[in-house]
């Protein structure tokens, strides 16, 4: 049996629990029994409760669905290795460094992949940015985002100095601290990995605008190709480096790699999210979808990855 861990408290919750039920629907499909478990502490369905439920008690494993949060973050991981239950997707430490944008861009920048210009900034140093060195040699535009929050939240582009203020008390109010990085103009790109295959690349192109939180999910706003039409070579070292990435921070299971491309051909990598959407439109889906596997297939796929994984084990960063 299989249980679907979906829902939690983070800002991305109603995005999980859609996840979370397309997982379901999908294992069901490919002959799995499966329950799911909303971890929603204002109905009593809190971590301790989680433990002690009879769903996890009989689950051979659990699909993380938990987008943001503790979800994301290492903090389930750590319940369920305690708990000695396999689980989808990276152990503790890899989804720790990937929920935090700094030190992932820290071990990208360690193996040499190409990531944008940024620095780092603390609440406690929020009073000061206006003469915060790092920040300014980075120029104009600025992309100002919180160092541990998915799907956009919080993230703005700043085009004009007295906007930046603004940018990082919006941030601020998500996280404990920024990341402040130079804005890559040009495409955006993303490329799904399974295992250690990696799927045909997805172009993200909204029809106005940046991506964010509502062109992600509002249908009819963002237009996408899969596979991306990239010059000769290009797409075969961006899932060259996609899977370097992947494996320099120990991600396991699967993930999605996120880049923009910009005009002179140059791959700058942003991001990992080790527990990327999974709804039937979602982009791991769409790229599954390219490359031929149907979404049923595809999380039968991640949930055999952790059952063959077993108990879970934390991974050396760079091994």
């Amino acid at each position: 049996m299989i249980q679907v861990l979906m829902g939690g408290t983070s800002s991305e919750r109603e995005v999980s629990l859609a996840s979370g039920e397309a997982i379901a629907r999908g294992l069901e499909l490919a002959g799995h029994k499966v329950s799911t478990y909303d971890l929603n502490p204002d109905a009593g369905h809190d971590v301790r409760h989680l433990i002690e439920s009879s769903g996890l008690k009989e689950a051979d494993i659990v699909f993380i669905a938990l987008h943001g949060g503790e979800g994301e973050d290492g903090r389930i991981q750590a319940v369920l290795d305690l708990a000695g239950k396999p689980y989808t997707g990276s152990g503790v430490r890899a989804s720790a460094v990937c929920m935090d944008k700094a030190i992932t861009k820290i071990v990208l920048e360690y193996h040499g992949i190409v990531t944008p210009a940024w620095a780092y900034l603390g609440r406690d140093d929020a009073p000061a940015w206006g003469g915060n060195a790092a920040i300014k040699r980075l120029g104009l535009p600025v992309v100002v985002k919180p160092v541990d929050q998915g799907s956009t939240i919080g993230l703005t582009i700043v085009e004009r100095e007295a906007d930046l203020g603004a940018a990082i008390d919006l941030a601020l109010k998500y996280s404990h601290g920024i990341v402040c990085e130079k804005f890559i103009a040009g495409r955006e790109l993303t490329v799904a990995i399974v295992g250690d295959e990696v799927f045909p690349i997805v172009e993200i192109k909204p029809k106005e605008g940046f991506y964010d939180y509502k062109r992600k999910y509002t249908k009819g706003m963002t237009d996408y190709e899969s596979p991306a039409r990239l010059e000769a070579g290009l797409a075969e070292r961006f899932q060259r480096d996609a899977l370097k990435a992947y494996k320099a921070c120990g991600c396991e299971g699967f993930a999605r790699v996120d880049l923009r491309l910009a005009p002179d051909g140059v791959g700058y990598f942003l991001e990992i999210n080790t527990i990327p959407g999974m709804t039937e439109t979602s982009l791991v889906p769409m790229a599954a979808k390219a490359k031929g596997v149907a979404f049923e297939d595809l999380v039968d796929r991640i949930a055999a990855l952790g059952l063959k994984r077993g108990k879970p084990v934390n991974p050396r960063i760079g091994g």
